[in-house]
């Protein structure tokens, strides 16, 4: 099978720009060839305005996928991110150009949020889920600014109207059950939506297992939404005897939670990937307090792998991610008081060896190479 892929990379690469090249590898190893058309956002100044001012229709960016896509006359199409130098209008320019599907995976909220997040003064908003867009630009959703916030959710409205994504797509990829509702929700038709999980590496075994670290991790951006803050209180008032948190990560809250005398807790900064694997290999549990929906995190998807077991928010998607770990695991979001209480579950091994388990059963089960070249492959022959 030949795959045209079409991705419009981030100016900072991020998770999304990984699971593309993930997944263009996976695909190549099963023995499909993917041809892959990339554009990348200007980095500032009148080009990016220019950029953005064109996302409700990019005529520049469809005709050169239209070219390309004319090109390699793939048997799919598989668009990734299109926000916003590609457009939608791409969508159209695929129609002419190829005979085959082209499947489209909803890595964020963007169809129908202006920010992308459903993700609003730090707290999960839906405003915009199945209504006119326009409250973006009435709060200024995107960058804190309205004028750029009218241009995204004018790129939604516009394309919206023209049926871009509705007729334009074959087959939406949700990355979760949670997801797809909201998507549904926003008028995508529901039997063009299925679910398509992420996947991450083995990343090898353990050099001991979880029961035996005194380590807990956190891992992700310091801002306020990923609910650090929250944590950090709750495990000051918990103090679980013998254990001690260790935060992996950089952000505007960094120097704040450093400057304070936080007994018990180790702030490393940023690390690379390959440290934080190692930090997963060598942990007791990972705790992602975050307090919006999130999509789907991959910082998740490595814990499973490394035989991990994760207490997090019971909120959204990762609600429905850590679900099989049992309500001991799962907290309301941004509650001090239900964090301090079941921080307590640390301290039990076989608790914690069960998690472990879980965890790693969870990998195996759903989100490993073997999974998702299986429901690649079944998405694009659907």
């Amino acid at each position: 099978m030949k795959v045209l892929q079409i991705h419009t990379e981030y100016r900072e690469a991020g998770g999304e720009d990984a699971v593309v090249a993930a997944e263009a590898d996976l695909l190549r190893a099963a023995g499909h060839e993917v041809v892959q058309w990339t554009n990348r956002n200007p980095q500032g100044g009148l080009a990016a305005v220019g950029a953005l001012l064109q996302s409700p229709s990019n005529r520049d960016a469809a005709r050169a996928v239209g070219a390309a896509a004319r090109q390699a006359d793939p048997d799919v199409v598989h668009v990734h991110n299109t926000w916003y130098a590609t457009s939608p209008s791409i969508f159209k320019a695929l129609q002419e150009a190829v005979s085959g599907p082209v499947v489209m995976t909803l890595h964020n909220y963007r169809l129908v949020c202006a920010n992308g997040l459903l993700l609003r003064d730090g707290a999960p908003c839906e405003l915009c889920v199945g209504a006119a867009p326009w409250n973006a630009v009435r709060y200024a959703c995107y960058r804190d600014s309205r004028a750029q916030s009218a241009a995204a959710a004018m790129t939604i409205a516009v394309n919206r109207r023209r049926g871009s994504w509705a007729d334009g797509v074959d087959r939406f990829l949700a990355l979760t059950e949670f997801a797809r509702g909201r998507f549904i929700a926003g008028g995508l038709p529901p039997d063009k939506v299925a679910v398509k999980p992420n996947f991450v590496p083995d990343p090898g075994s353990r050099p001991r297992p979880p029961a035996e670290s005194h380590q807990a991790l956190f891992v992700g951006r310091i801002t306020a939404e990923k609910g650090l803050g929250t944590l950090v209180e709750a495990w000051l008032r918990a103090a679980p005897p013998g254990l001690e948190l260790v935060v992996a990560g950089d952000g505007p809250l960094f120097a704040e939670l450093q400057a304070r005398e936080l007994p018990g807790v180790t702030m490393l900064g940023r690390v690379d990937r390959a440290r934080v694997q190692d930090l997963m290999l060598r942990s007791r549990a990972l705790l992602f307090p975050s307090e919006w929906y999130e999509g789907m995190p991959m910082t998740l998807l490595e814990a499973f792998s490394s035989g991990l077991p994760v207490m997090g928010s019971d909120l959204g998607s990762m609600a429905e991610m850590l679900a099989p770990f049992g309500s001991r695991w799962l907290v309301t979001p941004g509650s001090v008081d239900e964090w301090t209480e079941k921080l307590t579950t640390l301290t039990e091994d076989a608790a914690v060896a069960a998690g472990g388990v879980t965890g790693r059963r969870l990998w195996e089960d759903r989100y490993g190479p073997h999974d998702a070249i299986a429901n690649l492959e079944s998405a694009y022959r659907a």
